[in-house]
């Protein structure tokens, strides 16, 4: 029988669609592993797997094409090798790599039929977005948290794009909170995870990444109190592998500097002080125990096996690293360096025992090592079988896609065991992404300058006038009064392959709408040219220009429109296309507790801590609520 009799009595005539299609699935994890499987089992010609990562440890309980012998191995790769007995006749590519590496450029993403995204991450959401509106190449959008789950198609000028919808903003903590005042378990987690443990074991300089050092006026103090202990610790850390060792570290994080915070009266006029640790107290209460201590990490540690298993971790920690210095040392290799990772016993104890001691400390109720692993990993929970409902939401609607059928298309969310539908919105006139004109053009790098860009194409080919602004990533690179570009070629201004440009019509009269010009390496088919742009057979390519808006006074609005019509969006106020903003999880019928939860705070605690410093607790993708589970 043949394997794909059923896939052609389901499909008809879109089965010849899917067999010839050519595919890209970005990210290989939770919902990748299962989309994988359903796309070659449903008969997909040709699939492109990209994925950075490298398989852990508590990846195997839900991706499935995973086992023990695949630990620290390349996502994409081993799925590939996996995968590919289930359908010898489908051809895959796996890559890995960074799919915002500059070989994945427009032209390759223009080689595919449709782009399913199951990514972990906001940036790497949002690039892979921008991708596809540039050249327009259909992204099926994908995620879950927990029970919940969504899917969501993007077609450029036809549905809303990732970016159209406001992202909420991650948790984040200031600099003071976690450095004198902490008032959560996460605080003193925080602490030991992105300051302790590299401070002893990395380099100070290299922050986590939840640390922002950016220095103001506000801060300023606060920063360079931190690097003042930071530079205490690294004469301690000169002694690491002595047996004085563990209690210098002790005495100092756990002692000396809590005695300085407890005699600043001011800050605790209001609550407890903190109290300090005595090393040699707790050394006396520790000799009883030992190392079935470290196995019990569902029970809540008592301060002094807290003290047993920070003392432990360090001497393994120390010796860890003694070793890999030999060994570097030996080979002619860079300085070794021993990071969090929540699948190292090492540094999870390391972190669990000295977070909550800190906790003690300031008298916050310590946790569970396996607690503190979800916190410290930021583990989303993560439900095999509900990655396996959105990943065939995935394909279902990718079938209405090839067969171009966008209006039966639907934005699906599997909500508390129910599987809710609504339409998919418009583009959102707002948007910085989709809201704008798009073009590409090819470019030859190595001899175009920003003077052939803007008369070559921006005022010969499309007729600009004299009052424009182009700008890249890295800010303004023309306008009227900044033409000392104009001479240097592209590479010397940061644009490279890949890169967008904004142009921005500064006309008083009828402006054009904003236009992001995607830049391809490329010489053009006219040699006398460096760049060229890419316009369709038979077609002459148009910007639009702005309509005009009426002018209202305060207190009116315009003909025609309700209240109820205009949202805020990014802080502008904008009309819907059906009087109504659809935002699924915050309709009234749904409970949006949970979802506040997983989000953070709201926009006015955001605001209220906004002149603090800031250390990003998650780096979580940010989007509407989900996220995959890599």
């Amino acid at each position: 029988m043949s394997r794909e009799k059923y896939a052609r009595q389901s499909l008809g005539a879109a089965h010849r669609l899917v067999k010839e299609s050519r595919v890209l699935l970005v990210g290989a994890g939770g919902i990748g592993c299962e989309l994988l499987k359903n796309l070659i089992l449903t008969g997909f010609g040709e699939i492109h797997i990209i994925d950075l990562d490298t398989i852990d440890l508590s990846n195997l309980n839900r991706q499935f094409l995973f086992r023990q012998e695949h630990i620290k191995k390349p996502k994409a790769l081993v799925a590939k090798e996996v995968a590919q007995k289930f359908n010898p006749n489908v051809k895959l590519v796996a890559y890995h790599a960074n799919i915002k590496d500059k070989q994945f450029n427009l032209e390759w993403f223009s080689n595919f039929n449709i782009v399913f995204n199951a990514l972990d991450n906001m940036e790497a959401r949002r690039h892979v977005n921008k991708m596809c509106l540039a050249v327009d190449i259909p992204l099926i959008e994908s995620g879950t948290t927990g029970f919940k789950g969504q899917v969501q198609v993007i077609k450029k000028g036809r549905t809303a794009c990732y970016d159209c919808t406001p992202k909420t903003t991650p948790i984040s903590y200031p600099v003071c909170t976690i450095r004198s005042t902490p008032s959560q378990p996460i605080h003193c987690i925080v602490w030991a995870k992105s300051y302790l443990l590299p401070e002893l074991f990395g380099l100070s300089e290299d922050e986590a990444p939840e640390v922002d050092q950016t220095e103001d006026s506000d801060n300023a103090a606060e920063i360079e109190k931190l690097r003042q202990e930071a530079q205490a610790l690294k004469k301690i850390r000169e002694s690491m592998g002595s047996d004085n060792f563990a209690k210098q570290v002790f005495d100092k994080v756990f002692q000396e500097d809590i005695e300085r915070l407890a005699q600043m009266e001011d800050m605790w006029k209001e609550k407890t002080p903190p109290k300090p640790l005595a090393y040699e107290a707790l050394e006396q209460e520790a000799t009883s125990l030992n190392e079935p201590v470290l196995k019990n990490g569902q029970q809540t540690w008592s301060l002094p096996e807290n003290f047993f298993v920070f003392k432990n971790s360090l001497a393994r920690l120390s010796s860890r690293l003694a070793q890999e210095q030999t060994k570097a040392a030996t080979d002619g290799g860079p300085p070794p360096l021993i990071s969090f990772d929540k699948d190292d016993d090492d540094t999870m104890d390391f972190v669990a025992a000295a977070g909550n001691l800190r906790s003690i400390i300031f008298g916050i109720e310590p946790k569970s090592k396996f607690d503190i692993k979800q916190m410290a990993g930021n583990i989303i929970p993560a439900i095999a079988t509900t990655n396996a409902m959105v990943a065939g939401l995935c394909v279902m609607q990718a079938f209405k896609v090839l067969r171009k059928e966008y209006d039966k298309t639907k934005w699906l969310w599997l909500w508390n065991g129910a599987l809710r539908t609504d339409k998919l919105e418009e583009p959102n006139p707002e948007c910085a992404v989709c809201s704008v004109a798009m073009a590409r053009a090819h470019v030859d790098l190595e001899k175009a300058t920003l003077k052939d860009l803007v008369e070559g194409i921006l005022r010969a080919k499309l007729g600009y006038g004299e009052e424009i602004t182009v700008m890249s990533d890295a800010g303004v690179l023309y306008d009227p009064d900044l033409e000392d570009n104009l001479e240097k070629k592209l590479p010397e201004l940061n644009v490279s392959d890949a890169s967008f440009i904004l142009i921005k019509d500064e006309e008083d009269e009828s402006p054009r709408v904003d236009l992001q010009l995607a830049i391809e390496a490329k010489k053009p088919k006219d040699e006398t040219k460096t760049v060229e742009l890419i316009e369709k057979e038979g077609q002459n390519f148009e910007i639009p220009r702005k309509p005009k808006k009426e002018s209202l006074e305060d207190g009116d609005q315009a003909t025609g429109a309700s209240t109820d019509d205009i949202v805020v969006s990014n802080g502008v106020s904008v009309p819907t296309s059906n009087g109504k903003r659809k935002r699924p999880l915050d309709e009234d019928d749904i409970d949006a507790t949970p979802a506040k939860k997983l989000q953070g705070p709201t926009n006015a605690e955001v605001a209220k801590s906004s002149t603090m410093q800031a250390i990003v607790l998650d780096e979580d993708d940010g989007t509407i609520l989900i996220a995959d589970d890599d």
